[in-house]
Order: structure tokens, then sequence, then C-alpha cells
């Protein structure tokens, strides 16, 4: 991303990956420094955000770590001032990784706290973070917005639990609006369903997956890999919705009607 002819060289674009200190997050920040972005990476664990760093450093990429909380708004505007403050190049797309779940997720003993928690964290920190970014992308006339959901957001999945399912599934129709809304200023958003991946957050189910059909889920590489894909694509482009699972699927799988062939 360098100018030719001795020309000072062209500012990277600036990358905000939130949800960026595990998981799903973590490996596109990393994906997306291989890439040329100067990765911003915000969560609330600082320690484990500067690990993020450190790495994507070492291997030779850009990055550096803003602390945010995605359920207090000031602290989101705030984090926005210094990025776009620090960063060399322009702003130029927002990952929305963060996400949570409870254990109780069934109605007899889901309470109203941690239903707002999981809403507040997988649906509304998504809305306050693109009200942030939002402003400076129409004035640049591009910006690009990443939700990372779910296939609970896409389909219906019983494991996801209520607050999981409400949260993801209104995710679609958010993206629906931005897309509806800020294309004319040249903004682009794209809801992004995963199957089932194998990180943290699946052992907060009531009866978390065995280690033998972890390893058939996607991992956090996998769906880095089509984020970068996504980024990648020419500005005129946009994915409104992409969904990929693991070929061996659990959610077809677990309600087929056909049996499994013998070989």
């Amino acid at each position: 991303m360098t100018a030719s002819h001795g020309s000072a060289p062209t500012p990277a674009p600036g990358a905000w990956v939130v949800g960026g200190s595990s998981g799903i997050g973590r490996a596109t920040a990393a994906r997306l420094a291989r890439d040329g972005y100067e990765v911003v990476v915000s969560g609330r664990r600082a320690e484990l955000l500067d690990a993020v760093v450190r790495d994507i450093t070492a291997d030779g990429g850009r990055a550096r770590a803003v602390p945010v909380d995605v359920t207090d708004t000031a602290s989101l505007t705030a984090a926005y001032a210094r990025i776009t403050a620090e960063l060399d190049g322009p702003l130029e797309l927002l990952v929305c990784s963060a996400g949570t779940n409870v254990r109780n997720r069934w109605w007899s003993d889901l309470t109203a706290a941690d239903f707002d928690r999981v809403v507040d964290t997988n649906l509304h920190s998504v809305t306050r973070c693109a009200l942030t970014v939002l402003p400076g992308f129409r004035r640049a006339g591009f910006g690009q917005i990443v939700v990372v959901s779910s296939w609970a957001g896409w389909q219906y999945m019983s494991a996801a639990g209520a607050a999981y399912s409400a949260g993801k599934t209104a995710l679609g129709a958010l993206v629906q609006t931005l897309n509806d809304q800020e294309g004319r200023s040249g903004v682009r958003a794209t809801h992004l369903c995963p199957g089932e991946v194998a990180t943290d957050i699946l052992r907060t189910r009531p009866v978390p997956p065995p280690e033998e059909e972890l390893a058939r889920m996607l991992d956090p590489d996998d769906v880095a890999e089509a984020i970068g894909w996504l980024a990648g694509l020419r500005a005129k482009v946009c994915v409104n919705e992409l969904v990929l699972t693991p070929v061996h699927n659990r959610m077809y799988v677990d309600t087929s009607a056909y049996p499994p062939q013998e070989a």
C-alpha cells in the first residue's frame, strides 16, 4: 500500500475490531493486519488486548489496543476520538464481534437481568458502535461494517436460548436498515452468520459439545478469512448477508429426517 516513484507512503486504512481480545475478534484482527490494515482492537480486558497487539506486531503488522465497554456510549465515544486521532490513515472498517450468552437460557430459569445483559451486548452494542462511526463514514463517502452474528441470527436455533436468539435475529434487520439508509452514502454492511465455531462461548451451553464435535466445527480463523474476503471486495460491492458453516453441520444433522449412510 505504498505509492510509487518515490512519493510518500500511502497511510494504511484503519480497522476497528470490537470484541478483539479473543475468539473470532482476535483471529480477525490478525487477519486484517496481515492484509495491510492498521488494526485497533477493543474490549474490556486490557491485558488480553495487549497480548493481541504483541502477537500482531511480532508478525510484522500494525496494531494498537484501545479498551472499551461496548455497553457504555461514553466509553465508545472516547475510544473513537482516540482512534481517529492516532490512526495514520482513515478508519474504513468496523467489525462488531463482541458477544455473550448465559447458561440459564430456558424460560423456566431465565432472569430479566440476564436477558437484558445478553441483548445489550449482542444487539445494543452494535447499534452504539454503528452510531459512533457512521458520521465519519458518511463524510468520507465510504465505510464498512461487519456484524458478526450467528446461525441463530439466520434461522431458529434451540440451543441458543431466548435472549441470544432475540438479539442475534434482530441484527439481520439492523444490517438491512444500514444498507437501506447508508448505502447511498457509500457505506456497506454485512450480517455475518457463522454456524458453530469452536470458541469459549460454547462452554456456556447447558450441555457443552464434546471434544470430537468441537473438532468438526469452524474455528475462529475460518470466520476471519471470510471477513478478510469481505473487506477486500471493491467498494461498490455489498454482501448483505453471509452464512458459513462447517461441512458437518450439526444444525442439519441433529434434525435430519435422513439416517446416516454406511460407508
